[in-house]
């Protein structure tokens, strides 16, 4: 028997599908119903040129900035790295086995030549000091050895070559004293004891250490203790394809660029280019020194390196986002007033992955279309 206010299944599948009617229904009336859209008014064009008025969205999403004139370079910037200027600095290690007893030098601290960075509980310095005490104690023996076969000799009681064995044994005393003197000033003639002063050997910047109170250290350790350097002098080092060999020369000016400093330029020389190609990477290693280094500047930081033309020939420098490629031909948007911006060809010289030197068509200080080019030449074809 049937269960009062039970539903059959055709009576459940047919309100199913009312419900579905119902629900497409409303989606379509939501769709067929004209959305309100606020465009953006259009800007005037005449002339290769687009007038907005002054606050219009479309400002919004570039970037203008001037353009600034720099030494025309002779190949698109090469990648490169900043190093320490290995003639101002020294990578210090014990010449003797020791444990660290006293840490005097820190990184970043300033010290002079002779300076003592580290205090070293050494056998082995105890050892050249008990050697140069014991060779000074024989010499002093083999001395008065000789004295009295001197007298001896003369009073005909010794032979002559019983003179000449004396003379021979302080000579041999006299040699070891030397030697062990030699190698005791070589270690450090002013420690305590057997305690050994680990010293810089130059005036300097400690930047680096990699030894701890309680370390045992030795000879022959593949890292240095500390490492000492003049920061005001760095190198910069980078390489040159077979193709760009006869761009770059010793003495040639160079100017650097680091992203972390991206406000600035920094001026180079180079010193060394390398006498052979490395068989490997077929490019040939060069060096530079920097100029006057800025303290932001760090060893191992990456650089663009851009050798410059010997005649110091200037060329506008803009980004490569700033170019709008038609054909064959290359345009800017130069700001010539507030919210008109026109559309110029300029004539490019050295094109590098980041910036383009312009040598015609660009005053340096013009204001020019950096980011957004693209969406203004795509506008300008619109209107056209």
């Amino acid at each position: 028997m049937k269960k009062p206010f039970a539903k059959t299944p055709i009576e459940i599948a047919g309100a199913t599908v009312l419900a579905l009617a119902l629900l497409l229904g409303a989606l379509w009336l939501f769709r067929s119903k004209p959305q309100t859209r606020v465009d953006a008014p259009k800007p005037a064009v005449a002339n290769d040129t687009l007038h907005y008025k002054v606050g219009a969205e479309q400002l919004s999403y570039l970037d203008i900035a001037p353009v600034e004139e720099l030494a025309a370079p002779t190949t698109q910037a090469l990648p490169g790295k900043l190093a320490f200027d290995e003639d101002v600095t020294v990578r210090v290690f014990s010449p003797v086995t020791g444990r660290v007893t006293e840490l005097v030098a820190k990184a970043g601290a300033a010290v002079k030549a002779k300076d003592v960075l580290a205090w070293l509980n050494s056998p082995d310095f105890a050892q050249a000091r008990a050697d140069a005490r014991k060779a000074q104690a024989d010499l002093a023996m083999k001395q008065k050895a000789l004295s009295r076969t001197k007298e001896l000799a003369g009073l005909g009681v010794l032979a002559r070559k019983d003179l000449e064995g004396a003379e021979a044994d302080l000579g041999q005393a006299q040699a070891e004293l030397d030697r062990a003197q030699s190698v005791l000033k070589n270690l450090d003639p002013t420690g305590n004891d057997t305690r050994y002063a680990l010293r810089a050997p130059i005036a300097g910047i400690v930047v680096d250490r990699t030894i701890n109170p309680g370390q045992e250290v030795q000879p022959g350790a593949a890292n240095p203790l500390f490492i000492l350097t003049d920061p005001s002098k760095l190198w910069v080092n980078f390489e040159l394809s077979e193709q760009d060999m006869a761009k770059v020369h010793n003495g040639q000016n160079i100017r650097i660029d680091v992203d972390a400093i991206a406000d600035q330029h920094f001026a180079g020389r180079v010193i060394y280019v390398g006498a052979a190609l490395d068989p490997a990477t077929r490019r040939i290693a060069v060096r530079a020194q920097v100029e006057q280094p800025d303290p932001r500047l760090k060893p191992e930081m990456f650089a663009r390196i851009s050798p410059l033309e010997d005649d110091a020939r200037k060329e506008i420098a803009v980004p490569d986002s700033a170019l709008v490629s038609i054909g064959l031909h290359h345009y800017v948007f130069v700001e010539e007033a507030p919210g008109t911006l026109k559309r110029r060809a300029v004539r490019l010289g050295v094109i590098g992955e980041r910036v383009a030197y312009v040598t015609a068509g660009l005053q340096a200080g013009e204001r020019v279309v950096t980011r957004g080019a693209v969406l203004l030449n795509a506008e300008l074809g619109q209107a056209e």
